[in-house]
């Protein structure tokens, strides 16, 4: 494993870009919404960082979720590869909608893309640098 102790960044945050950005994006969101957010956020001043992880993690589970059904080939080889129950598999496809408005079999993500061949092959030669690895330090 490699180590990269000689070569820090400035915090475990990296130089702290993404953090910024989803921060401006948030702050943005919460001025728009300005006039009902202050009642709520009078009464309960909690609220606004509460919401804000529920909301990224909701985020990371539904993108990670559309990532493994496009590298996976959908709802039956995600559910294969996973062992997710049939019912576990249409929470996340409802939980997903319900982020995005579209089912994950046909939603494109701006910016985002996967090449399911790409990562199985690159997977492959992943797996095979390993096994030689560990056979040459047997």
């Amino acid at each position: 494993m490699a180590d990269f102790r000689s070569d820090r960044m400035p915090s475990p945050e990296g130089e702290g870009r993404a953090k910024d950005a989803l921060e401006a994006a948030w702050e943005k969101r919460l001025k728009s919404r300005k006039a009902i957010n202050t009642k709520v956020f009078a009464a309960m001043p909690e609220v606004k960082n509460v919401l804000k992880g529920y909301a990224s993690a909701r985020m990371f589970d539904a993108i990670g979720f559309w990532v493994m059904w496009q590298l996976n080939g959908g709802f039956e080889g995600l559910q294969k590869a996973t062992g997710l129950s049939r019912s576990g598999m249409f929470r996340r496809i409802a939980l997903f909608r319900e982020v995005f408005g579209e089912h994950p079999d046909v939603y494109e993500f701006p910016g985002l893309t996967v090449d399911p061949v790409a990562f199985v092959e690159g997977m492959n030669e992943l797996r095979k640098k390993k096994a030689a690895e560990a056979d040459s330090q047997s």
